[in-house]
C-alpha cells in the first residue's frame, strides 16, 4: 500500500474551499458554526445538485479519486464514475462511513479524510497512513442536521484541530447531492468488502467503478433504499490486484452482492425486515452486483455476478 505523501486532508480542504466559492452553481449554503467551524449544507435546507454530490464523492476520496457522471444507454442511463489508483486511502481511509459520531438524539456516520487523523476506527490497525503537516480537517455526513456543538467538539479533541480548522459538509439521503455522493461509494463498498473477505489490502493497487444515479425521494426509507440499490443491483466495480491467479479468482467469486443471504430483495424491504436494524443486515450484501478482478502478474481476468434489471425495476422504477 502507497501511503507516500497523499495529503488526504489538505487535498479534501482545497476541494472543499472550491465547493464554497462555487456555491451558487452548486446549490449549496456555506456558514460558520457556534465555534467558528465551517458548514457546508449541500442539499438540507437547498435544493444541491449532481455537481455538489460529484464534488462530495472527490472529498470523500481525499483528492485521490476521479469522479464524473455520464450519460449512456439503458432505462438508468445517468451513471457515476469512480477511480482510483490509490484505492486503499482513497477508500478505506477516507471515503468510508466508519466513524459514529453521534450525541444525545444526533446520528451521523462520519466519513473523509478527517478519519484518517483520528483514527478511531479498528480498520486504522491495518493502515500505516499518516498525513504529515495537515493544517485542517474536512468530514463529511449524510444527514439533514448540521452538527451540533458536541460534535464538533469530539472531532476537534479527536483531530487536534480547533474548530476554525474543521470543515462539516453534509447533505440527506433525500436530496439529490446525498443521491450521487451515495451511490459514488460503489468502489469503496467493493474494497471494505475485499477487507472483510482478508483479501491483503496491499494487493489492491488499482480501481473503478460505476452505478446508476437514482431519482431522489422525499421519504428517507425509500430513498435509502433507492441508494443502496443501485450499488447492490446495479454497480459494477473492477480492481487490478497483485498476487496469484487464483487468489485473483477467489476475490472475483466472493465480492458480488449475489453471495449475500440477503440478496434478492430491495434493500428498503430488507430494511424494513430486520426492523430497522443496520447491523442485522448481512455485511456481504454491502457490494457490486458486478465484479471484474484482474490479476496484473499473470494477466488473467476474472467476471462475476451480474446488473440484475429485475431488481433495479422494483426499486429504482
Amino acid at each position: 500500500m502507497r501511503d507516500g505523501h497523499a495529503y488526504l486532508n489538505r487535498n479534501a480542504q482545497h476541494l472543499a474551499n472550491r465547493m464554497i466559492e462555487d456555491s451558487d452553481r452548486l446549490g449549496i449554503n456555506y456558514s460558520r458554526g457556534s465555534t467558528g467551524e465551517h458548514m457546508i449544507d449541500a442539499g438540507a435546507s437547498c435544493q444541491g445538485s449532481v455537481d455538489a454530490g460529484l464534488r462530495i464523492v472527490e472529498i470523500c476520496m481525499g483528492g485521490l479519486g476521479t469522479v464524473s457522471a455520464t450519460l449512456g444507454a439503458g432505462k438508468w442511463p445517468y451513471v457515476v464514475n469512480v477511480r482510483s489508483s490509490q484505492p486503499v486511502l482513497a477508500c478505506l481511509a477516507s471515503q468510508y462511513a466508519g466513524w459514529n459520531l453521534s450525541h444525545e438524539k444526533y446520528f451521523a456516520m462520519g466519513s473523509g479524510p478527517a478519519r484518517s487523523l483520528a483514527r478511531v476506527e479498528p480498520l486504522f490497525d491495518q493502515i500505516l497512513y499518516r498525513e504529515p503537516d495537515a493544517e485542517s480537517a474536512v468530514v463529511v455526513l449524510e444527514t439533514a442536521t448540521p452538527p451540533p456543538a458536541a460534535i464538533v467538539e469530539k472531532v476537534s479533541k479527536a483531530t487536534g484541530f480547533t474548530p476554525e480548522k474543521l470543515t462539516f459538509i453534509f447533505a440527506p439521503t433525500q436530496s439529490l447531492t446525498g443521491a450521487v455522493q451515495i451511490v459514488g461509494r460503489v468502489l469503496e463498498v467493493a474494497m471494505h468488502k475485499a477487507h472483510d473477505l482478508k483479501f491483503p489490502l496491499g494487493d489492491i493497487v488499482d480501481g473503478a467503478g460505476r452505478a446508476p444515479i437514482p431519482a431522489p425521494h422525499p421519504d428517507f426509507l425509500k430513498a435509502m433504499g433507492r441508494t443502496n440499490d443501485a450499488i447492490i443491483y446495479g454497480g459494477t466495480v473492477q480492481l487490478f490486484v497483485r498476487g496469484s491467479s487464483a487468489a485473483a479468482r477467489r476475490l472475483a467469486e466472493q465480492l458480488p452482492s449475489h453471495t449475500s443471504r440477503d440478496h434478492g430483495q430491495p434493500f428498503a424491504d430488507i430494511f424494513k425486515k430486520f426492523k430497522g436494524d443496520f447491523y442485522a443486515i448481512d455485511p456481504h450484501l454491502f457490494s457490486p452486483a458486478e465484479v471484474i478482478v484482474t490479476a496484473i502478474e499473470t494477466g488473467d481476468t476474472f467476471r462475476n455476478g451480474a446488473i440484475h434489471d429485475a431488481m433495479l425495476e422494483q426499486s429504482l422504477g
